[in-house]
C-alpha cells in the first residue's frame, strides 16, 4: 500500500483544502509517488499542498508521474514540492 495507499485514503477527505505531507527518507518509489499524485488529484477542494518527498527513490519516472497527476488538481493554487534525490532528474524542455 505505502504512499499510494495513503493517497487513496486522503482522496476520501472531500473537504480537504490544505495539506502538508512530510515523507522524506521513506523509500517511496516511482509507483508510490505516481499513485500518491493520482489519488491527491481526486481531492477536488485541495488548494494548498506541501509535499516533502526528498531522499526517496522516486527517479525520473516517478517525478514525471507525480507532476502529471498533480496537473489534474484543478483548484490547486499553492504547491511546494521538495524532491531532492541522489540522482539527477532531467526533463526535456
Amino acid at each position: 500500500m505505502g504512499a499510494s495507499g495513503l493517497g487513496s485514503a486522503l482522496a476520501n477527505c472531500i473537504n480537504l483544502s490544505n495539506l502538508t505531507l512530510k515523507l522524506s527518507w521513506n523509500k517511496i518509489g516511482a509507483m508510490g509517488a505516481s499513485g500518491l499524485g493520482s489519488a491527491l488529484a481526486n481531492c477536488i477542494n485541495l488548494s494548498n499542498l506541501t509535499l516533502e518527498l526528498s531522499w526517496n527513490i522516486i527517479g525520473a519516472m516517478g517525478a514525471s508521474g507525480l507532476g502529471s497527476a498533480l496537473a489534474n488538481c484543478i483548484n490547486l493554487s499553492n504547491l511546494t514540492l521538495k524532491l531532492s534525490q541522489k540522482q539527477f532528474i532531467c526533463f526535456g524542455l
